[in-house]
This record gives structure tokens, sequence and C-alpha cells, in this order.
């Protein structure tokens, strides 16, 4: 990548101090900072806070693994790939991290025990990835530390009062009355953006079709959920609830679990602990604290409450309205709202970081090129505004689904295997280009990524995907407006999914098949399968990883 040059043009009588400003020094911030510092550019990194400071979405997946390695390899900043491995994390940042081997998830109906023929899991071999729960408070100052070494500016306890933005400058105003001046201005401060506020850009109301709100905090003495879950072994799952996330599934609403003390290396004895719900099912109570209503969720489900008898919470708990905004346009004239800055939409499916990544990917090459051209326009980063969007949306969509099928295990059982082959493919698609770029030394493998007809959408370039995902949503909205029965609406996805050419004839589209684990022996037959059966779009996809795989450990390294 080449190095960005700092052509400043003079504004007001003075040039421009920074070439770029970014405001917010989290995983965001404080990646692209690293990035944009690693190749030259002159980078200011503001925040309200200081490190170490709690965050959530500590949940990631093989897509979000792949990601941030083709954003370490791409823009050659070796510490982001840190972040995409449990042992790096370990040996590199510290021993605070949880391992994750799993998505669990298991529905709930008051006051009765959880039928664990309705259980569902799903997770990677070792071989592809190998992930943790990232305590954030540590992952975060790793990468702020890892852009001041790269030559970054710290400005942290730095309260933003305006920022003004004219033809060839940006300015940022502090409440202490300082300014500060750059060529282009990212704002990845969150949900109180003041470039969002500065020009009326949060949608009122937000075209997002899902509700929710949510309780969280951290905690010490939750149990393992294998030692309280009553379940004969012929119901246990191949690999241990608590070598993952759990998720309890309840009528339009869920709780999460994320252990940081699940493996013998961790010294980290706290556990992520979140009850998400519907906030126009289930209203903040005006007579409950947060702790409160936190608790009286878990006496609802004798499983959770035996989860939680011993447990207590070590930090402030907090207790959010709806989680849901987005923005009108998240890109402007030498400015650029990135991340959760831009929208939000639930933690479910662990799409936060993922798509911070997917999004610092697509603006970092297109910024370092403005600052070399210095030309700073909208049109330039176009593309960055569209995926920013189309991330929302299809996670909207997705979520709302989810939420609508909680309360039925065959429609749910649809809607995780829709999700779960989806995140599989996409997740070959990004190895499959970060092989190319290794293997030709260039540039254009990451680049044609950039091109699908469904951008946003985590396998991006497969129409029939496209088409199956959007019959999911219209059943899941025809079961919401009871024009359709659940059981109709999961017998309608369940004939596609067996239906399609694109998907293995078994375990995905089995019904009875409820943990999704690719052994060796699977593997072999799904290789099998794409290298014979599949058509060929998707036969590239599945034996791609399997050749990569293969020559990787053949000589002893990872994959990419």
């Amino acid at each position: 990548m080449e190095q960005a040059k700092t052509k400043k043009r003079s504004s007001k009588g003075g040039a421009a101090e920074h070439d770029v400003i970014i405001l917010g020094a989290g995983i965001a911030g404080s990646m692209l900072g690293a990035i944009l510092a690693r190749h030259g550019a002159k980078t200011l990194l503001i925040d309200a806070g200081a490190h170490p400071k709690f965050a959530v979405g500590e949940s990631m997946v093989p897509y979000t693994l792949l990601t941030l390695r083709s954003v370490s390899r791409r823009y050659d900043v070796p510490e982001i790939a840190t972040l995409s491995s449990f042992d790096d994390c370990m040996k590199n940042i510290n021993s605070s991290f949880g391992w994750k081997k799993n998505f669990g998830f298991i529905r709930h109906e008051e006051g009765q025990e959880p039928n664990w023929w309705e259980a569902t899991q799903f997770n990677t071999p070792g071989v592809f990835n190998k992930t943790g729960h990232l305590y954030r408070q540590d992952t975060d100052a790793h990468l702020f530390n890892v852009a001041v070494k790269y030559g970054a500016e710290p400005l942290l306890g730095y309260l933003v009062s305006e920022v003004d933005i004219d033809d060839d400058r940006v300015a940022v105003r502090g409440s202490d009355g300082s300014e500060h001046t750059a060529r282009y201005l990212v704002d990845a401060s969150g949900f109180r953006s003041p470039v969002a506020e500065k020009f009326g850009l949060r949608e009122q109301p937000s075209r997002l079709r899902h509700h929710s709100r949510s309780i969280f905090s951290h905690m010490i003495g939750v149990k393992p959920s294998d030692d309280v879950f009553w379940h004969s072994d012929a119901q246990r799952p191949p690999v241990r609830w608590h070598d993952g996330t759990m998720h309890h599934l309840f009528d339009r609403g869920w709780f999460w679990v994320i252990p940081f003390n699940n493996n013998p290396h961790s010294s980290n004895p706290l556990c992520s602990v979140g009850v998400t719900m519907d906030e126009r099912v289930y209203p903040k109570p005006d007579d409950m604290t947060a702790e409160e209503e936190f608790w009286s969720w878990v006496d609802k489900f004798p499983a959770v409450r035996r989860q939680f008898a011993e447990a207590r919470s070590v930090r402030e708990w907090v207790s959010t309205g709806r989680l849901q905004y987005s923005a009108t346009s998240s890109v402007g004239p030498r400015w650029c709202l990135m991340s959760h800055a831009a929208g939000f939409i639930d933690p479910l499916f662990s799409r936060g970081i993922s798509n911070t990544a997917e999004v610092i990917n697509a603006l970092s090459w297109r910024l370092l090129a403005a600052l070399r051209d210095d030309e700073f326009t909208r049109e330039r980063f176009e593309y960055v505004e569209r995926l920013e969007q189309g991330l929302l949306d299809f996670n909207d969509a997705l979520v709302r689904a989810a939420f609508i099928s909680f309360d039925h295990y065959e429609l749910w059982s649809a809607v995780f295997r829709i999700w779960a082959y989806g995140s599989v493919v996409g997740a070959n698609r990004v190895q499959q280009a970060m092989t190319a770029a290794h293997r030709t030394r260039s540039d254009e493998p990451f680049l044609a990524l950039e091109d699908p007809p469904h951008v946003g959408l985590w396998w991006p370039d497969h129409d029939e995907y496209r088409r199956v995902f959007d019959l999911m949503v219209q059943q899941t909205d025809a079961v919401d407006a009871g024009t359709v029965s659940p059981d109709q609406a999961a017998e309608t996805l369940f004939a596609e999914l067996k239906a399609a050419d694109w998907m293995p004839p078994f375990m995905f589209p089995d019904v009875e098949h409820r943990f999704l684990r690719p052994t060796s022996k699977t593997l072999a037959r799904m290789f099998s399968w794409a290298a014979f059966q599949a058509p060929a779009q998707v036969r590239g996809l599945f034996l791609g990883q399997a050749q990569e795989v293969g020559r990787s450990l053949a000589v002893g390294r990872k994959p990419f």
C-alpha cells in the first residue's frame, strides 16, 4: 500500500494541522488510526474517555476473523490480526480472554424447563479458525496503543463541543475552547455522533424494522451452562456449551452468556451477560432499576435461574432504550460516519466487529488515495455508504426474522440454518480473495469483493441465496402478521433448503441435525459434494478453502 502524501491545502489563513481526525478511540477508530498512521497520514485520535474502558461486542464469528486478517494483511498492520486468534490474543495481549468454539442456542418458555431436543449449536473446527471472546477493554487498548505506536497522535479526555466542515478543511472544537483542524474527519464515536448531530442525519423515525432494548453488565460466579442444564447424554452437543457463546431464547427476546473464564489459560473470572427484548412487547418498567429488572427476567426461566444462582455484578448495570438507529447518509465531502456512528441493530449474531472491519477495509484505501490526490468528494466514498447501509438493512432483516421465530423451534431452526450457511460461504469468499491477493501480490482480489449485487449481505454475490434470504423475511413477516402459521413458514423454508443445489444435501437442510459441527468425516463429504455436485461458483469457494488449509497444514503454518 502506497504511503499517503501529506499535501495540506491552506484554509482561512493557515494549513490544516492533520490529515485526518478520528472521533472515537475504541476498536473502530483505533483500527483505522493504526492503518492511516502506518501509511504516513498525520492522524489525530480523539476520545472523550480513556483506556481501559468498558465495551460490549465480545463475541466473534469466523467471518469476522477472516475480515480482520484481510485488513491486517492488506494494510500491513499485523497487530490487527491478533484479534482474529484466541492464541494470539493470549500471547500478545494478556490472559483475559475466553475461547469460542460454538454458538449455542436453546429455547425457553416461562416457568418451564427447556426442551433439549430443541437446542441448536453451530461451530467451526479449529483447523480453520480458533476464535475467542474478546475482553474489550484490553483489545481496544491494544489497538489504541498500536495506532499510537505507528504515529497517531492521541487526545483522550477531550470533549467535542462542535465540528465545522468547510470546502477545504474540517475543524473540531473542544469544550475548553481549543480547535484542531484536518483535511478529513471520520466520526467513529457512536450514537451521539457530533457529525450526525450537526447535519441532522439521524433518521426520524428510523427505517429499521427490528425493535429491541437491552440490559447488560459483567458478572462473576456465573455457572457453566453444562453444569445447570438437565439434559440426557443423547441431548448434549458435541462441544460443551460453556466453550462458546450461549444464547437463551424466549418469545421476542434472548439472554447472552459470554464467559471469559471457560479455558485453562484464562486469568479472567468474569462473564459478559445481558438480556435483550422487544421493547414494544416488554416496555421498560418505571418501578425497577436495571439490576432489578434483569433479575426479574432471570427468575422467569428455571435453567437460567440456576445458571445465575450465585452470580453478582462487578460493574454498574446498563439499561438502554430502543437500540436501533440509522442515518440518512454516512459520507459527505470531507467526512464519514463509521461503524456505530452510522447505525446499530442488535448484538444477536455478533455482527458488530464484523461490520466494522468490512467498513474499515473499504474506507481505508479510498481515504489514503484521497489524501494523495487531495480530493475528498462525496462520490469518492459512495461505496462506503452503500456498504454501511446494506450491512444495516440486511442485519435488520435477519435479526427481525430471528426474533419472530424464537417462539417456534422449526421456524427458528430454518432461520438459524440460512444464517449459518450464508456466514460459512461468505467467509470462504473472503478467504478466497485473501489467498488470491497473497498469491498474486495484488490488491485486485480485494477490490473485486466490492462489486457484488447484494452489498451488505454476508454472501453478497449469489442471487439464489438472496432469494431464499428474502423468502425467509417474507415468511416470518407473514407469521408476525398472522397470515401464515409458523409450521407452514418452516415447511416452506426447509423445502427451499432441501431443493437448493448450492447447499450440500446433508447437515444444513436437515432439521434433525441440530448441531452443525463439521467433523473430519463431514468435511470430506462436503468437499466431495463441492467437487462433483455443486455449481461452479460454490465449488470454487469450498475447494479453494480445502486447498489452502491443506497447503497450510503441510508446511506447518496456520491457514490465512
